[in-house]
């Protein structure tokens, strides 16, 4: 049976062009960075190659970029960073209510350390109000952190505004996009963060490393791990060699991919698909800002229709999808996101999030949707025909209730 992977802004395909950049790593290039022989020094040029093609891919430059573990680490980097090593100049931080887990949980336990974080509310849109973001900046304020896209609607953030809005103010404001980072472009000179995340899975490069940029003049954040003193004494332990050139060779095509007028374009597979979806089932809902949004996400309601019933359903039949926050996968919760954004308990229930990557083709929307539609019907009631792939679909529902 053939599949469909919609689900990129959980995790995305480890482009072949990545693999074979990492693979002489193991086998040629072994050596420790930190070593001054030959096989060290072969090491050290790849991870200086790489941090050139990272921060290419953002317009940064390649001593404002520090490797770490992942987005998580970033962002716990970021904000503890800056927190432990501004702690003397105030304990607030502001932040919004659609975060990433990372953020809203590193400062969770700031709290426990004495800090504040005023956490923004959203609109129905899942964007903050930036008098309101203003307004809740005060003399003992250390940093602003506002994602530049949310994973689970696409709805972007906007990042130079709540920039200017810092600086001049001067607090230091951090930025998480990882998800936005190799999806559309994102240019550090542009949008004036001090401070912003990356990760490489989510642009086809391997799991396992990501990267913070730290814009030049920034005060010198505390460093979450101690060590023998790699990137800078910024973040110790010895480098993941293999995944750093893998994360510099997938920034290498990505910035390839968003500058060809010849690429597919990611908004034009994501329209397809809403198109025919709504054209082909009726009581759908698209969640997010209807404009100012990723151009690969569609966050949608399928009235009367549990998201764990259609998630199931499309997976039977060998689609990928998600009901939600793949890092939240598991939880009995409502999305948090949509909660935040004063979405129905029930019209949560009943979603599901697709998000395109640079793999997909508009025949496999027409696909997903010819499928979205006959899980539907059969979930509504509205057909009863059903084919021997739909009754093995039921039964495996069934077994989940």
């Amino acid at each position: 049976m053939k599949t469909i992977y919609l689900d990129h802004n959980a995790t995305t395909p480890l482009s072949p062009e990545v693999l074979s950049a990492m693979l002489p790593v193991f086998t040629e290039y072994f050596g420790n960075p930190s070593s001054v022989h030959s096989h060290g020094r072969s090491a050290r040029v790849r991870i200086d190659e790489a941090r050139e093609r990272v921060a290419g891919l953002v317009n940064a430059h390649p001593g404002e970029i520090v490797f770490t573990s992942g987005g998580s680490e970033s962002d716990s980097f970021a904000i503890k960073g800056t927190a432990f090593a501004l702690r003397d100049k105030g304990r607030r931080i502001v932040t919004s209510q659609t975060e990433h887990p990372a953020v809203l949980n590193a400062c969770r336990e700031l709290a426990g350390l004495g800090f504040q974080a005023d956490c923004l509310p959203v609109d129905r849109h899942g964007r903050i109000d930036l008098e309101q973001l203003e307004a809740a900046i005060r003399e003992d304020t250390v940093l602003v952190t506002v994602q530049h896209a949310n994973s689970e609607t696409g709805t972007l953030q906007e990042i130079e505004r709540i920039a200017e809005i810092a600086r001049a103010r001067g607090v230091l404001f951090h930025t998480d996009a990882v998800q936005s980072v190799g999806k559309i472009p994102v240019d550090v000179k542009k949008l004036s963060p001090d401070l912003l995340s990356i990760s490489a899975h989510k642009l086809n490069g391997p799991k396992g490393v990501g990267a913070l940029y730290i814009r030049k003049g920034c005060p010198k954040l505390t460093p979450l791990i101690s060590g023998g003193g790699q990137e800078k004494k910024r973040r110790g332990g010895t480098e993941n060699v293999a995944g750093i050139v893998g994360f510099g060779k997938a920034c290498e095509l990505a910035k390839d991919r968003l500058r060809s007028p010849g690429t597919p374009c990611l908004e034009s597979l994501r329209e397809r698909l809403r198109s025919l979806v709504m054209e082909r089932v009726a009581g759908v809902e698209l969640f997010g800002h209807p404009e100012s949004r990723l151009p690969n996400t569609l966050s949608l309601a399928f009235d009367g229709v549990g998201g764990e019933t259609l998630l199931i359903g499309l997976d039977v039949e060998g689609i990928s999808v998600s009901a939600g926050s793949a890092c939240s996968s598991g939880s009995l919760q409502p999305s948090h996101v949509l909660s935040a954004m004063g979405i129905p308990a029930e019209k949560i229930n009943s979603s599901l999030r697709l998000s395109v990557g640079w793999t997909n083709t508009l025949e496999e929307m027409e696909t997903v949707a010819e499928a979205l539609a006959r899980i539907v019907r059969r979930a509504r009631g509205e057909n009863t025909g059903k084919t021997r792939q739909e009754r093995a679909a039921d039964r495996l529902i069934d077994t989940t209730r």
